[in-house]
Order: C-alpha cells, then structure tokens, then sequence
C-alpha cells in the first residue's frame, strides 16, 4: 500500500508544478464579457391595471306603483326595444282609486252647480233690497243681510274652485298611476337580469323595487383601477388597449376617456363617518395603509356583443412612445454615487463608463436621449462576476454552533 502511494505522489507532483509554470508565465485567463450593441428601436412605457367591462347605457327598469307583478313580457336575453311593455302589475288598486278621485271631482262639480243657482238667487234678493231700500220700503238689516248672504256663496263657490282644482290633480295622479302599471321599456336595449319573478308583490312606497335591467351592450365603458403610482403618469387622451380572461391574444383598442378625481375607497369612507370616534379612528389608519386606486374611463364598442358586463379586462394604458431611438438594456444600467445612470462600455477591449440620459422605459430597454452612439458594445455581464457568484453559491455554510 505504501508502495502504491508513493507512485501517484511521483504521478501527481510534476503534474502541479507544469501547472504553476503555465501561471507564472501566462498569467490568469483572460476576462470575457457578455456585450449587447446600442441599437434603433421602438418603445412603449406602459401602465397596467385591472378593470371591470359596463354598458355605458344601463338601467334598472322598477315600478312606481305597489301591486303583484301581473305578468312579465319579456325573457332573460332577449332584445327590446324602446317603448315596449315589458311588464303589468294587477292594476285594480289603481282603478278603484282613479274611481273615488273622479267621484271627489263630480261631487266637487256639482256643489258648485247648486251654489251658482243659489248665488243667482241671492243676487235677485239683493237687488230687490238695494230697490225697496231706495223706496224706504225695507229695511236696512234686511239690505246688510242680503249683502252677506250674496258675498258668503260667492266665497263658496271660490272654495269649490279650489276643491275642483285639487281633486283634478288626483284625477290625473290617479291615472298616471294606473298607467304606471303597465311598464315600458325606457331605452332599446337586452335584458340582463330579471330582479322580480312574475307573481310576486312588489312595494314602492319606501323605494323603487327593480323589476328587470336593461343594457344596451353596442357600447361597453371600462372602468380601470389605476394605483396612487401610476395615475401621475396618465391623463386623458392616451391610447389603451385590453385583453380579457376567455381571449388573451385578442387586443380591444381605445382612448382614456377620463380619471375619476377621487379614488374608489373613497364610498367606503363615507359610510364609515357616522360610526364611533374610537371605530372611525381604527378604519383610518387601516384605510390608510391599504393600497389606493382611482378609476380610469374609456369605452369600446361592441357590435357582436362578444364583450359581456362584470368581465375582468387586462388593461394597458400607454403612458407615452417613441419610434426609432436608440435603446439600451436594462439589464446593463447602473447608478453611480450622485444617483445618475451610466453603463460600461466595452472599446477597444477596454471597459469604459460612460453616463447616460434616459427617457422612456419598459420591462427590458430603455430610451438612451444622450451618452451613446448606435453599435456601442455594452456590457451585460462578464466572467470574472460568473466565476464569483458562481463561487459563492456553491460555498456551503458552516454548520450551527452546537449546544
């Protein structure tokens, strides 16, 4: 066994020696570097956000008069037009009460009827007096009586005037809701939801129960969450463009419409002012570390109604673009101690860092504005940094001082 180490010692030690002779007199390999030329190019800077497809003209078609839903005319999906009936609600409340408005009215008509005989005869009266007045034939009480009674019925019939004139406006009340009963469509349009089932009582007295919704989905609005971030940087007038979920690779194109000035947290807020001083205190200061999101505007039309209200859109807004400048990677962009962007250029087989000026930026390039020229080599990377990291990832760690 001795024997058997010593020969691989004679094996080994020249071996080594070959070894550092090469070093010494060749010296280190040499460093390689991993370029990327300084090239022409279009950029898009892009601000991402999710948002939810509406029909820009949508309503909650309801009933302003209480009373079973009768019948319904019309069926989830189906298309209607403006003006169509689309539901009756069992209107015999609103006819006995259109009954009794138009008897108040009669008997209003008719009292005054028999005041106007009764003032033509007080004024006969009357006159009978002023003339046997005149003849010292009467009286003066009997002249001062007939007087009153002529200007008591003419204030009567002023009263059955004002009578006549409120039991018209419940007439027509009462019509118009009778006619309430029958409801009409108030755009053109495709029914997206049916709220009440035919046969059920519905009660508006407190609020405007919701029969069914109408959309017109020719056009659709879709509103973006655009984050506290990136709203400083979109404005209206900027191209959009969205996918949804069931189609990727399919691109919707529009233009920012509007920003909302106030963010979408703001309702919830609201509704927690009333609350408590110590519940108040507690939902500001959650509210405040929570994210911030205000809602961008833009509309797309839909002609083949592929586009569906509450999809989840995609959104890319373009927050600004140029054709044809000169890009640099990302990759290779470093900040020196006065926080201004330089990279290393490779001339000559020399490295050299040059400061740069940049413009806009995606996920990869950046728009070089000045400091390089078309066909600079930049560095990305070289062996020296690879040998390093390499180095030390498959350094081990020492293990954990025992107890």
């Amino acid at each position: 066994m001795a024997l058997l180490k010593k020969r691989w010692l004679y094996f080994i030690l020249p071996l080594l020696a070959l070894t550092v002779a090469f070093t010494a007199l060749h010296g280190p390999a040499p460093i390689q570097y991993i370029t990327a030329p300084v090239r022409y190019g279009d950029i898009e800077q892009t601000v991402l956000a999710t948002g939810t497809l509406n029909a820009i003209n949508q309503v909650s078609v309801g009933a302003q008069v209480s009373g079973q839903l009768k019948s319904l005319k019309v069926a989830l999906g189906e298309q209607v037009t403006k003006g169509q009936l689309v539901a009756e609600i069992d209107p015999i409340l609103q006819q006995y009460t259109l009954r009794q408005a138009q008897a108040n009215l009669d008997s209003a008509k008719a009292q005054k009827q028999a005041k106007q005989a009764l003032l033509r005869q007080y004024e006969l009266a009357y006159r009978r007096q002023q003339q046997m007045w005149q003849q010292d034939a009467t009286s003066k009480a009997n002249l001062e009586e007939a007087a009153a009674s002529l200007d008591t019925t003419r204030a009567a019939i002023s009263q059955l005037d004002a009578e006549m004139t409120a039991a018209q406006v419940s007439v027509d009340t009462a019509k118009a809701n009778l006619g309430y009963t029958r409801i009409t469509a108030p755009i053109s349009g495709t029914v997206i939801s049916i709220v009440t089932k035919e046969g059920q009582t519905v009660a508006a007295s407190q609020s405007v129960p919701t029969i069914i919704k109408l959309a017109d989905l020719d056009s659709m609005t879709v509103k973006a969450q655009i984050s506290e971030a990136d709203v400083i940087n979109v404005k209206p007038g900027l191209k959009v463009w969205f996918t949804t979920l069931g189609e990727p690779d399919k691109r919707y194109f529009a233009t920012l419409r509007a920003i909302e000035p106030a963010s979408t947290s703001d309702s919830s807020d609201s509704s927690s002012a009333s609350s408590s001083s110590s519940s108040s205190s507690s939902s500001s200061s959650s509210s405040s570390s929570s994210a911030v999101y205000y809602n961008g505007l833009f509309d797309v039309k839909n002609p083949d109604h592929r586009l569906r209200v509450s999809m989840t859109a995609q959104v890319t807004i373009v927050s600004g673009e140029a054709k044809n400048v000169l890009l640099v990677p990302v990759a290779a962009i470093e900040n020196d101690a006065q926080q201004q962007a330089y990279v290393r250029v490779l001339e000559h087989d020399r490295v050299v860092n040059k400061t740069i000026q940049l413009g806009l930026k995606d996920s990869l390039n950046a728009q070089v504005l000045s400091g390089l020229n078309d066909g600079d080599s930049i560095i990305l990377g070289d062996s020296k940094s690879s040998e390093a990291g390499t180095s030390n990832s498959g350094r081990m760690m020492p293990p954990p001082p025992g107890p």
